[in-house]
């Protein structure tokens, strides 16, 4: 049976017990920025325009079009609204289960800005016509040259995956260090490990 210390040191290295409130605050501030900027402006737009309705903002380049789009993120797969809700809704579960293992600002921020893009489009699907689950998300961005219409939680979803490359390519992991950094410097309890080894011959009784 493992002592008390290899029990530390295995929990340090896989995420363990312990929880970064920082990070939890970060990604609910994140989440709830997010999810708030994308109600907010759909519900301009909803009570603003009519559906098919173009108002120019900056000339051609950018314009406000307001469509209701049956499918995901960018018009895509049109008409299969409700494998696109029990995916949001997966993935809303994962991260608010997973939230407590994330010591890292960025990874935060990034599972902050996934979790808010998410949330906004699945209350679209959910609360909007035709029906519970099968709702169209409102979008009304178009940008000159991109073939496709989106809304502020799209934006958000692509901008965490902007971030999750960048994390990764720099190496840094939920507890925000760097592998290297891991590799160099054991967990402290880790460190206790070595510093103070256990007799496994130790009688024990």
């Amino acid at each position: 049976m493992a002592t008390e210390p290899q029990a530390k040191g295995s929990a340090s290295r896989f995420g363990g017990s312990k929880v970064s409130v920082r990070a939890l605050v970060v990604l609910a501030l994140v989440a709830v920025v997010a999810y708030g900027l994308d109600q907010f402006t759909k519900f301009l737009i909803v009570s603003s325009l009519t559906e098919q309705e173009q108002v120019k903002v900056i000339g051609e380049f950018l314009q406000f079009h307001f469509v209701k789009n049956a499918g995901a993120a960018f018009s895509f797969a049109s008409g299969s609204t409700w494998i696109f809700s029990v995916a949001a809704s997966a993935v809303t579960i994962f991260i608010i289960g997973f939230a407590r293992r994330i010591r890292s600002v960025g990874w935060a921020v990034l599972f902050g800005m996934l979790l808010g893009g998410t949330t906004g489009n699945l209350t679209d699907r959910l609360l909007r016509e035709p029906g519970f689950g099968v709702g169209h998300v409102i979008d009304f961005i178009q940008v000159l040259g991109f073939p496709a219409i989106f809304n502020i939680a799209d934006s958000f979803i692509v901008a965490s995956m902007g971030l999750f490359i960048l994390l990764t390519i720099r190496g840094i992991g939920f507890d925000g260090r760097r592998a290297s950094d891991r590799n160099a410097t054991p967990d402290r309890d880790d460190q206790i490990e070595s510093d103070h080894p256990i007799d496994s011959t130790t009688d024990t009784k």
